[in-house]
């Protein structure tokens, strides 16, 4: 599906109140877009990841943001599904999720990687702050922090909805792919999650094989006491 197609607002709706590791390979392939006042920049998902729950929930997962229970920071998490959770992270970078399932059900899918498809020019100068050199354009969306970056995301824009068929209005569209997940698509573990949450009892990272755009994987890497 191309930049700038319609989607059924309804259908879009009710795919993200499903559970979020139903709903993140469903979204390989499909187009996630943020349009702010210096133009639009869309991404087509090549790796995402899914996130559940607090303990005791339907749906527990100790890798997730939620798991010791809502807070002002992952409120977001909670609900309704058709938003966006953006988070900061190591004091540097901003990531963004969609959120799923209905609300006060805990969850969402942290888009990880793209393609930047529209707006390439726009990526590559928001990229390029600060930098002595350009980023490969395989590289301009690869990892979280550099997607949320290229897409012009940041903490104010937590708690946004998605807009459904009118990807030419402000803020934030998601157009999933038509039809189930076509293969090849890859799965294991999620990157960089410590504890439980980031070994193979989640295999809640998806991707497609071959993406340059996909980030490569790294282990949790524990945190040194000063």
């Amino acid at each position: 599906m191309r930049p700038g197609a319609p989607v059924d607002g309804a259908a879009l709706l009710a795919l993200l109140s499903r559970p979020a590791p139903e709903v993140a390979p469903r979204l390989l392939g499909g187009l996630f877009g943020h349009r702010g006042e210096d133009g639009a920049v869309v991404v087509r998902i090549t790796e995402i990841e899914a996130y559940g729950g607090p303990a005791g929930s339907d749906l527990p997962d100790p890798g997730a943001h939620t798991w010791g229970g809502r807070t002002a920071r992952n409120s977001s998490m909670f609900g309704p599904p058709g938003h966006v959770y953006v988070y900061f992270t190591y004091g540097m970078h901003h990531a963004v999720n969609l959120v799923c399932r209905p609300e006060g059900a805990a969850g969402g899918c942290l888009v990880r990687a793209g393609e930047v498809v529209e707006g390439v020019e726009l990526a590559r100068a928001r990229r390029a702050r600060g930098r002595s050199s350009p980023v490969p354009d395989a590289g301009l969306a690869r990892g979280p922090g550099n997607l949320a970056k290229a897409l012009g995301i940041d903490l104010g824009h937590d708690g946004a909805a998605l807009a459904a068929g009118d990807p030419a209005a402000p803020g934030f569209f998601l157009v999933p792919p038509e039809g189930p997940p076509q293969p090849p698509v890859a799965s294991g573990p999620r990157t960089g999650v410590s504890g439980p949450g980031g070994t193979s009892e989640f295999p809640w990272r998806w991707w497609i094989p071959g993406e340059p755009s996909v980030s490569p994987y790294r282990a949790a890497v524990p945190r040194r006491r000063r």
